[in-house]
C-alpha cells in the first residue's frame, strides 16, 4: 500500500488507536485532511483501555475530564469512568467521526525509515508489508508494553501466570491460592475484586503506595439529564474538575510540604481499616508522598485486612514449580501468579525501530534519555510527531488535556507542510537541547526527584516522563508553531 503525496493532502500515518490516535485523526479530518491511515496492532481500538480488562479496571481521572472537550458524554454512570465505558466512548467516536474506513487492524509496525532524498517515511509491518507516508504520527502511549520482572525460575512454575494487562479471563480464580506480585495502580484495583473469591491471596510488595480515598459515586439520573439539557453546566462542571486538579500542580512541582496533608489523610484511612499493627506499618510508605504515583481507592485497605489476604514484604528470591520462595527461605505454594508490575513506560515507541536522517536511529539519539521538543518532535527525524511523548505525562490532571494541546500543535505543523509541498520539518538541535534543559531544570525541584525509585525515572535515573509545570502553561507553549524552531527540508527529487 502506497499513499500518494499531494500539495493539499499530505499522506499521514498514525500508529495506534487509543485516545491519542483517535483524537488526532478526528482533528485532522475536521481540518479537511482525509489522507489519513491509522495502523492498529490489535483487532480493535482502545489502547490501554482495550488491553487492561482486569476486574475493577477504571480511570483515576474524573469521567467528564477524561474525554475529549469536543465530544462530551453526558451519561457517565459514575464520577470516575469504568474500563468498559471508556472503551464504549472510543467506539462511539470512531462511528460518529467516520474513522472506521481509515483504520487498518492487526497491522503492527516493526520499523519506520526516513528517506532523505524524497522526504518520505517507509513503514514496514511485522507481516513484511510496506507503506509510505509523508508524515508519521505516533500514538502508542506510555502504558502499552507490560513490564515483566526478572525473577529466577519464572519458567519453572507449573501453575497459571499472567500479567494484569493481559488478564486470563479463561482461568477460574475461585477458591484458588493466588499470588500477586506488585502492589501498584493495577493491583490496587483488581485485588479488592478477587480477594473475596480466592481461597488465599498473597501480596508480594516491594514498596508501599500512598493510597487516598476515591471521591467516586454513581451519577443520579437527574444529574445526567442536567448535563445533557444544559450544556453550559456540563462545560462548567468540566472546568471545575480541571481547576481542582490543576491546583495540585504546585504541590508536586514546588511546595512538597502541601502534600503532607494528603499523607495524613492516607495514614488515617489505613488506620481505620487495617487492624494488624505489622501490616499497618508495612503499608505506610517511607518516601515523600507524590514521589511515586499517588493512588486512589476506597476498598484497597479493607481488602488487605481480610483474613485470607497475606501481605509479604520479604523480597522474592525465586519462583519454582509450585510457588514463590522469599529471601528468608519461606516458600509460598500457589496455584496462580498475577504480575501487577506495571509497564515499560520510559521505553517510548518500543519495540518499533525508527531510523531518521543519515541512518540515525531513535535509540542512538536517546542514548542519554528520551527527549523531544515540546514532547512532540526530535531532531534528525523530520515529519515524525509524537503524541504523549517524553515529559508530557501528568501526576495531577488528565492526559487528554495534554493530548488536545498536542493535536493543535501537530495541526499547525500540517498547515505549514501544506504550504511547502514535499517538504519536511526537522526541529533544530539547539532548540531541542535548550527546551530539554528547561524541562529538566524544572524537574529538579519537583517531588519526583525527592529520592525514591519510580517508573517516572528511566534506567539512568532521569525523569523522561513528567511535565514539570501546569498544564495551561504547556497549552500556551503549544498554541502555535514557530517555524524558526525548524529546518524546512526540500526533497532532492
Amino acid at each position: 500500500m502506497t499513499q500518494q503525496n499531494s500539495a493539499t493532502q499530505p499522506s499521514i500515518v498514525i500508529i495506534g488507536t487509543g485516545f491519542g490516535g483517535l483524537g488526532m485523526a478526528i482533528q485532522l479530518k475536521k481540518a479537511g485532511l482525509e489522507n489519513v491511515t491509522l495502523l492498529e496492532k490489535a483487532g480493535r481500538v482502545g489502547g490501554t483501555w482495550r488491553d487492561n480488562t482486569y476486574p475493577g479496571a477504571a480511570c483515576d481521572v474524573q469521567s467528564h475530564f477524561y474525554s475529549y472537550s469536543f465530544e462530551p458524554k453526558h451519561d457517565w454512570s459514575r464520577k470516575f469512568g469504568l474500563q468498559h465505558e471508556l472503551l464504549g466512548y472510543m467506539d462511539h467516536c470512531v462511528e460518529k467521526y467516520g474513522l472506521g474506513k481509515h483504520i487498518r487492524f492487526n497491522c503492527e509496525v516493526a520499523d519506520a525509515v526516513f528517506d532523505d532524498v524524497c522526504n518520505r517515511w517507509t513503514l514496514t509491518l511485522t507481516n513484511g508489508e510496506t507503506l509510505e507516508a509523508q508524515v508519521v504520527i505516533t500514538a502508542t502511549g506510555q502504558l502499552n508494553q507490560p513490564a515483566w520482572p526478572k525473577i529466577e525460575g519464572m519458567s519453572d512454575f507449573e501453575g497459571t501466570c499472567f500479567h494484569s494487562a493481559r488478564w486470563d479471563h479463561d482461568y477460574d480464580i475461585k477458591n484458588k491460592r493466588v499470588a500477586v506480585i506488585g502492589t501498584g495502580a493495577s493491583a490496587i484495583q483488581f485485588v479488592p475484586e478477587i480477594a473475596g473469591d480466592v481461597a488465599a491471596l498473597t501480596l508480594f510488595q516491594r514498596s508501599a503506595a500512598w493510597v487516598l480515598p476515591k471521591p467516586d459515586r454513581p451519577f443520579k439520573r437527574w444529574e445526567q439529564r442536567l448535563f445533557k439539557r444544559i450544556p453550559v453546566w456540563d462545560r462548567l462542571y468540566r472546568y471545575l474538575i480541571y481547576w481542582k486538579n490543576e491546583s495540585r500542580g504546585l504541590a508536586f512541582t514546588r511546595f512538597h510540604r502541601l502534600l503532607d496533608i494528603f499523607a495524613r489523610q492516607a495514614k488515617k484511612e489505613a488506620g481505620k481499616h487495617v487492624t494488624d499493627p505489622a501490616t499497618l506499618k508495612n503499608i505506610i510508605p517511607d518516601y515523600q508522598i507524590g514521589c511515586k504515583r499517588i493512588l486512589i481507592s476506597n476498598d484497597w485497605y479493607p481488602a488487605i485486612n481480610r483474613l485470607n489476604v497475606d501481605l509479604v514484604t520479604d523480597p522474592i528470591e525465586r519462583i519454582n514449580s509450585t510457588g514463590i520462595q522469599t529471601r528468608s527461605g519461606r516458600h509460598y505454594p500457589v496455584d496462580a501468579i498475577i504480575f501487577g508490575t506495571g509497564f515499560r513506560a520510559s521505553e517510548f515507541l518500543s519495540p518499533i525501530r525508527i531510523t531518521g536522517r543519515n541512518g540515525l536511529t531513535l535509540n542512538e539519539a536517546w542514548q542519554e534519555g528520551a527527549v523531544a521538543f515540546k514532547g512532540i518532535t526530535v531532531s534528525g527525524f523530520p515529519n515524525l510527531f509524537m503524541l504523549y511523548g517524553p515529559n508530557t505525562n501528568l501526576a495531577h490532571n488528565s492526559i487528554l488535556y495534554m493530548l488536545e494541546s498536542q493535536f493543535q500543535y501537530v495541526l499547525g505543523c500540517m498547515n505549514i507542510l501544506k504550504k511547502y509541498p514535499g517538504a519536511a520539518m526537522d526541529v533544530r538541535q539547539d532548540r531541542l537541547k535548550r527546551y530539554s534543559s528547561v524541562v529538566q531544570e524544572g524537574l529538579k525541584g519537583s517531588v519526583w526527584n525527592s529520592g525514591c525509585t519510580s517508573w517516572y525515572l528511566d534506567a539512568n535515573g532521569k525523569n523522561t516522563l513528567n511535565w514539570p509545570g501546569f498544564t495551561f502553561s504547556y497549552r500556551f507553549s503549544t498554541r502555535r508553531v514557530d517555524t524558526a524552531d525548524y529546518q524546512m527540508l526540500d526533497p532532492a527529487r
